[in-house]
């Protein structure tokens, strides 16, 4: 039995398009290198394909040092870790559970700021305030590819002698102020899980100039280990096999491809919402580099005459499988709820929406998403 809408008809899309549907390379390339490994018999502890890949990342990047991780919260912790962090750790309250989650599961406490209420990224101002004896960092998110006020942050750790690294699981390939993305702080993470722009099936790296703090990530992830008979750090197992760097690197090799199919994508959603009354598509900043990997929507529910999550069912009912990224803001989720409010990370948790996009989907699926959006917006259909 097909599935409907609701109405008796079937939804718009017979397949599901998805946010985060993996975008794939070159199929032979990707087999190319994993038969070359299972051919060499190493599939991990630091086999050549990740080599390969901690060297084509820290290039892209600008960096001296890229240390490959299983997945990025793995990453996270290590750079955590590998920096000494004790007490308490500043975040933004809105971005994925596993920026919260990384600085709790090391014993850590995660303390929660407020964002911009436009950008959505963490506020310098309300990071100082939060500044106390226990405070040893700052772990900011480039959230949706946008870059977060890297200068600022910079100063403001620098003033109160705080370690800073920002979370760029979604900010891969992209530049703040002319400079890639990966250079600012102490370090910066990047993921390359399969939702992910740069795709390794599952995987991560912290990229660093920080000599030392490369060199002790890198004993981390494999257990603390500096030589045959030698363990100098509490470690754990971090490592990325070589099928994953394998996905990596085909990954990479099809980077300009997904950049120009992403930003066909957004072009298409900007002129099909443009003049959607309460509907805000999320800038780029001119002048730089993106990925363009996350389309997102904000809803002012008083000026569409519909709000977020009513917009979400109609589109899940025509498989249009948008996502509320991120909802609900993490200090609201049951393992950080307190008596704080951040209006501006509940006022945005509450109103975006990530719209799909990457090689699932061209310009005639977008249009007909802006069709069933334009639909769906009273103050559209009104006029």
């Amino acid at each position: 039995m097909k599935p409907t809408t609701g109405t008796g008809r079937p939804p718009a899309f017979a397949t599901p398009l998805r946010v985060g549907t993996p975008n794939i390379g070159d199929r032979e390339r990707f087999w190319a290198r994993l038969n070359g490994a299972l051919d060499r018999g190493w599939l991990s502890n630091g086999g050549p394909l990740m080599r390969e890949f901690e060297q084509r990342i820290a290039e892209q990047s600008g960096t001296r040092h890229a240390v490959a991780t299983c997945n990025a919260t793995a990453a996270l912790q290590l750079a955590l870790r590998a920096a000494g962090l004790t007490g308490e750790v500043i975040v933004p309250a809105l971005t994925f559970a596993a920026t919260a989650h990384a600085v709790a599961w090391i014993g850590l406490t995660p303390v929660f700021c407020d964002v911009d209420p436009d950008t959505g990224q963490l506020d310098p101002a309300h990071a100082e305030s939060l500044i106390g004896p226990a405070t040893s960092g700052i772990l900011a998110v480039h959230l949706w590819g946008r870059t977060a006020p890297v200068e600022q942050l910079e100063k403001l750790a620098a003033a109160h002698g705080l370690a800073l690294f920002f979370d760029a699981s979604h900010a891969y390939a992209c530049t703040h102020a002319g400079q890639p993305v990966g250079r600012a702080g102490n370090g910066e993470i990047f993921s390359f899980h399969s939702t992910k722009f740069v795709n390794a099936f599952e995987g991560g790296a912290l990229v660093t100039d920080d000599d030392a703090l490369a060199e002790r990530a890198l004993r981390m992830r494999n257990f603390g280990i500096a030589g045959e008979d030698l363990v100098e750090d509490v470690g754990i197992n971090a490592k990325m096999s070589e099928a994953a760097a394998a996905m990596g690197l085909t990954s990479l090799d099809s980077l300009d491809r997904f950049v120009a199919r992403n930003l066909a994508n957004l072009r298409a959603y900007e002129r099909g919402l443009a003049g959607v009354p309460g509907l805000r598509l999320l800038p780029f900043p001119e002048g730089e580099r993106h990925n363009y990997q996350y389309v997102i929507l904000e809803v002012d529910e008083t000026v569409a005459g519909t709000g977020r999550d009513e917009l979400l069912a109609v589109l899940r009912s025509e498989n249009v499988l948008a996502r509320k990224y991120f909802h609900p803001a993490c200090h609201q989720m049951t393992p950080y709820r307190g008596p704080a409010r951040l209006p501006h990370a509940e006022r945005l948790a509450a109103r975006v929406l990530a719209l799909p996009t990457g090689t699932q989907v061209g310009e005639a699926g977008i249009s007909e998403i802006c069709r069933i959006v334009r639909a769906a917006v009273p103050a559209c259909t009104a006029e």
